[in-house]
């Protein structure tokens, strides 16, 4: 009988698999296309439930018909610009940082005490993104804002008049997403420690008559070279990785009201909140980065689901 082959265990497209250094992750804004000048908003998890819904989607098998799918809720506080960001050949040049501020920021960054600059007096630039944060005290979860950098789409003329239209302004999430969009999710998965390989890298257990040990690899590596390389699967960290949820359909969105209240480990909804179909990655009260979607699929742009209630 021939040896047992199989691919090798981890994959490594996510490596190293260690604890991410920040809650919201960065994004290559040039890749996304979206139908708004801004193309992300930061949001809360709350948690799941199960929605009933009446399918409109065309050559669906359930077309017409009521059915119940997933749907994750997601509070969506309103943001304000921190600062604006210039770019020139791919390197920030300049950073102007708008002012009245909240003082809720004070718990995350030093503010600066001096005025730097306009926008008018930036002339050599390529580019401009916006730092915004969430006015997250006007939810349950907590007082200290979420700061990230978000894209801009159009021209330049356009990208100016927005952020001088919303500068010291709130910035709500039905200025950005509609019912009917595609989004992509961007966050942290749950923490869940120390792992053994097979948890952690889906190895195989071995025989029940093993000497050393059933949850560990056979072999560690050869004599020659005498190393252990970071390719064998050993105990370590699982969770609290950086991972994107691509292409999910928003059913539903719209003002807080009383069929939001008393969700379990979150509490109420205060502010805007968006219902998303399926699941996303975290814990109820983490914090998401939603974006417009890097690869959209015909297959899910064309779902269609009316919204009639939760379960």
């Amino acid at each position: 009988m021939g040896q047992p082959k199989s691919p090798r265990k981890g994959s490594l497209q996510y490596w190293p698999r260690k604890r991410a250094e920040k809650p919201l992750p960065s994004v290559n804004w040039k890749i996304i296309d979206s139908e708004k000048i801004l193309k992300g908003f930061i949001c809360y998890k709350t948690g799941m439930k199960s929605a009933f819904v009446k399918d409109n989607t065309s050559d669906s098998m359930t077309k017409g018909k009521k059915i119940i799918i997933p749907v994750t809720i997601l509070e969506c506080p309103p943001m304000k610009i921190f600062s604006i960001r210039f770019y020139k050949n791919g390197i920030v040049s300049k950073e102007i940082v708008a002012e009245n501020l909240d003082k809720e920021l004070k718990r995350k960054l030093k503010l600066p005490k001096t005025k730097r600059g306009k926008l008018e007096d930036v002339k050599d630039y390529d580019d401009l993104r916006l730092i915004v944060y969430s006015v997250v005290k006007k939810t349950g979860i907590k007082k200290t804002p979420d700061l990230s950098e978000i894209g801009l789409s159009g021209d330049m003329t356009s990208k100016i008049n927005f952020i001088k239209e919303h500068l010291n302004k709130e910035i709500s999430v039905s200025e950005v997403f509609e019912k009917g969009n595609v989004v992509d999710a961007r966050g942290l998965t749950k923490g869940k420690g120390l792992s053994g390989p097979v948890r952690r890298f889906g190895i195989t257990l071995k025989s029940h008559k093993s000497e050393k040990g059933r949850r560990r690899p056979g072999s560690l590596g050869p004599w020659h070279p005498s190393r252990v390389t970071y390719l064998a699967p050993q105990a370590g960290q699982l969770g609290m990785f950086t991972r994107a949820v691509y292409n999910n359909k928003i059913v539903d969105m719209g003002k807080a009201d009383n069929q939001f209240n008393g969700i379990k480990n979150f509490g109420n909804i205060r502010t805007d909140y968006i219902i998303v179909r399926g699941s996303i990655q975290g814990t109820a009260k983490r914090q998401l980065l939603l974006t417009f979607p890097m690869r959209i699929t015909k297959k899910q742009k064309k779902k269609d689901f009316e919204f009639i209630e939760l379960r």
